[in-house]
């Protein structure tokens, strides 16, 4: 019996060598082939990609000693008859061995790390200065004017109509590019250094294709440096935990040719314009809405048979946004998107940002009361939607899936917060938020490369898992309390 347990004890020991090496073999091998790796460089920190293969060769070839190591133990030292265990407390060879090899390891790893931190730490003297704001769940950019030098921000200055908290009095500022779009365009390498301001939480700036990443810290500005040196379009993550919202907090860097980035730079409005109130013609307006009254009511009441929203209480700045989107194709190219194809060409009609402007500012005198004719479809007030439709299944339901998924953008009465470019929705009819919710779900609306905050939504709406629960959204929106006066539809922010 006992030459056979020793056999088995032999066998154990064997089989566990060799699986120790078959690890260690398809562990290399499975590196060598596996296709999850870095995303192709995009800027000048090849040296970021150099320091992590330092790292996995250093931590490899740690990993296959070892395990040779113990694979060569456990078949050198294993079970015979002729042999005894020995009492050997300590080695002063081996511990000076280990404490060598393993000091080497660490400082070929943490060394050149050190070296490149302090470049990451040390922007080059022609590197342009830009600030990133980031804010549940949105991001804003600040760009230097003619000047070359960005202006002095504090929270104090901070409101709705500045949210970036740009010091009006200080004269470097009014020449500041101000940028509320999450899509920011940098030019071709060109080094840029991102000052990084946080209004609420801990957030985190990372372009995978950069290599850099740098956390946001309330109260401070940190800052980080690279250098474009590739043209596309790379996504901007933030990949610190910062809330209910974080998966959706998603922007856009465009690297563009000099010539792009210029054209594009010069369609932005800079900080004076923005605190400044543009020219409106309210007639050219009323000549345009016309067009628009024919689906949305002459007082812009809406009118549910042809799918056209109240727009009367609409926010001013997400109704040129959305008119913007229009122009552009970003929102109503979808095939299914039945009405939305049809107001893409409605939008085409406004030729300029001045256009959209004064239809806006038209719109925003309008009472959104319907004159009622008796024909189908007209609703008298917005309380006749909402008697016919706020019955909900299940009003606790809405409530917490409304605190849950919508209140940290849209308010907790639904007022909207324009800081995070969230509508107001208290006083969209409820048909109208229902079919929208079920067009970001299905992916009618939401999906185009441009419309990042559509693509919140078409995210946030996932979380409705059938109509039922949209339809007790909607209907709980319907019983929250009447938005807050909107911003003044003369300003302009492009």
């Amino acid at each position: 019996m006992r030459p056979l347990l020793i056999m088995g004890a032999r066998f154990t020991f064997m089989a566990a060598a060799i699986v120790l090496l078959v690890l260690v073999l398809g562990t290399v091998v499975f590196h060598a082939l596996s296709p999850w790796y870095f995303t192709p460089i995009a800027s000048n920190w090849s040296s970021m990609d150099s320091t992590v293969t330092l790292t996995f060769v250093v931590t490899g070839l740690a990993f296959v000693l070892v395990n040779v190591f113990i694979a060569y133990c456990l078949i050198k030292y294993r079970n015979k008859p002729e042999r005894r265990a020995e009492y050997e407390p300590e080695s002063i060879k081996m511990e000076s061995w280990l404490t060598i090899l393993t000091t080497v390891g660490i400082a070929a790893l943490l060394a050149p790390g050190l070296l490149i931190w302090k470049d990451v730490v040390t922007p080059p003297e022609d590197s342009m200065e830009l600030e990133v704001l980031a804010r549940q769940w949105n991001w804003s950019y600040r760009l230097p004017g003619d000047d070359g030098k960005l202006g002095a921000v504090a929270v104090s200055h901070t409101s709705t109509t500045n949210p970036l908290g740009v010091d009006p009095s200080d004269p470097f500022g009014q020449d500041d590019v101000i940028v509320y779009d999450p899509v920011l365009h940098l030019k071709v390498d060109q080094p840029v250094t991102f000052l990084l301001r946080s209004t609420d939480v801990l957030h985190n700036f990372t372009v995978p294709q950069f290599r850099v990443k740098m956390d946001f810290v309330p109260g401070q500005v940190s800052y980080i440096w690279a250098e474009p040196q590739a043209e596309g379009s790379y996504d901007l993550l933030c990949e610190e935990l910062c809330g209910v919202g974080h998966y959706a907090m998603r922007g856009r860097v465009t690297v563009d040719s000099e010539e792009s980035y210029n054209l594009w730079l010069a369609g932005q409005p800079t900080f004076a314009e923005t605190q400044a109130e543009l020219s409106t013609d309210l007639i050219a307006g009323q000549a345009a809405y016309a067009v628009c009254g024919s689906c949305h009511g002459a007082n812009a009441e809406g009118i549910e048979a042809m799918h056209a929203p109240g727009l009367a209480h609409l926010d001013g700045e997400y109704m040129k946004r959305q008119l913007r989107h229009f122009k552009r194709g970003v929102r109503g190219a979808h095939e299914d998107d039945t009405w939305g194809r049809t107001m893409a060409p409605m939008a085409m009609m406004l030729a300029d940002a001045a256009a959209i402007n004064n239809v806006v500012s038209y719109i925003g005198t309008l009472s959104g009361q319907a004159d009622f004719d008796g024909s189908p479809g007209y609703s008298v007030t917005n309380a006749t939607v909402r008697s016919d439709l706020s019955t909900s299944s299940d009003p606790k339901r809405a409530a917490a899936l409304y605190a849950s998924t919508c209140a940290q953008c849209h308010g907790d009465s639904g007022e909207g917060v324009w800081s995070v470019n969230a509508p107001g929705l208290a006083n969209l009819e409820t048909w109208y938020l229902a079919s929208q919710i079920k067009n970001f779900r299905n992916g009618i609306r939401g999906r185009h490369a441009d419309d990042l905050y559509g693509l919140q939504m078409g995210l946030v709406s996932n979380t409705m898992t059938d109509d039922q629960a949209i339809n007790d959204m909607a209907a709980y929106i319907a019983t929250l309390g009447q938005a807050q006066e909107p911003v003044d539809l003369a300003q302009q922010r492009y």
